[in-house]
């Protein structure tokens, strides 16, 4: 066990029994949405998983501690925070770890932390990836190089739909990186279902995507894959409804020279407020949806030996 990582013992035990575990992401809680829809989501999150068969372990960095499985009281702090919670990708864990910090990961930070851990699922909501104009600013997400590294499959959305998603894929196909579809043959689009863009593999069922997994990883193949989950009819909005909210909000982003690690979470809220919410509600929707497969495929993973 790595001397800076905590597990909570619910999750510990899980893991020593081959029970299936699934990781979630602490920005969504800090910096994804407001108090106190934030902690509602945490705690529905964590429900869904138990639901559907598996441990949910949160992740976060709490008093410079690696953490995988989080409390009640734990998520309740990290909601009340908010913003004032660091934002924590790879670069960032060893400076906060060392000045004993609290951290909200990001997609790769989680990644990081639960292969630590040796949970090998995580369920978030999107992505992140090739920004737009990054052939200027070269603004490329972390999440992509983790993707490449690290042995996690990430359920999600696909991409956060502020980005460029022809991009993104092309990035990921050049590290290697297999983009599932589950249940389509199209890039979700985090708000929408569809984007697009063609992807080459489709599964349909927990136990074929169980069966890609333990494939790969028992060939020795490294790094991750993303099982790209589409948003619910139900949940899904307009294309040219939120393509409008994010041209504006990248409007302002540039207005308000937003670069960095502050540029999705500027995005999300604009989003938010100019869809008058409704992305908000997606975005809670789309991440339950995940949460959900992501439990089914670790089960399917278990009782497949691991």
């Amino acid at each position: 066990m790595n001397e800076y990582l905590d597990v909570s013992s619910e999750v510990r035990e899980a893991l020593d029994a081959g029970r299936p575990v699934v990781a979630l992401e602490s920005t969504i809680i800090s910096h994804g949405m407001p108090y106190p829809q934030n902690r509602e989501t945490a705690f529905a999150v964590q429900r869904t998983v138990r639901e559907n068969g598996a441990i949910p372990a949160t992740i976060a960095v709490l008093a410079g501690r690696l953490k995988a499985g989080l409390s009640e009281a734990e998520i309740e702090q990290l909601a009340r925070k908010g913003r004032e919670v660091t934002k924590v990708s790879r670069r960032d864990l060893p400076f906060v770890v060392a000045r004993r910090g609290d951290g909200a990961t990001t997609v790769a930070g989680t990644m990081i932390v639960a292969a630590l851990a040796g949970i090998r699922f995580f369920a978030t909501g999107g992505i992140g990836g090739v920004h737009r104009g990054a052939e200027r600013s070269f603004d490329v997400s972390a999440d992509l190089e983790e993707l490449a590294a690290t042995e996690v499959a990430v359920i999600c959305a696909g991409a956060k739909s502020i980005l460029d998603l022809g991009l993104t894929l092309e990035y990921l196909e050049t590290r290697g990186v297999p983009v599932v579809g589950y249940g389509t043959d199209e890039l979700p689009a985090f708000y929408s279902r569809s984007s697009g863009f063609p992807l080459e593999y489709r599964l349909d069922s927990p136990q074929e995507v169980a069966e890609m997994l333990r494939a790969k990883w028992h060939i020795g193949l490294t790094g991750g894959a993303i099982i790209a989950n589409p948003i619910s009819e139900e949940f899904a909005m307009d294309p040219a409804v939120i393509n409008r909210a994010i041209d504006q909000a990248l409007r302002e982003a540039e207005e308000h020279r937003v670069k960095g690690k502050e540029m999705t979470p500027f995005l999300l809220a604009r989003i938010v407020e100019i869809t008058g919410g409704d992305s908000l509600a997606s975005n809670i929707a789309l991440v339950l949806s995940n949460a959900a497969l992501a439990a089914r495929i670790a089960v399917a993973y278990a009782a497949g030996g691991g």
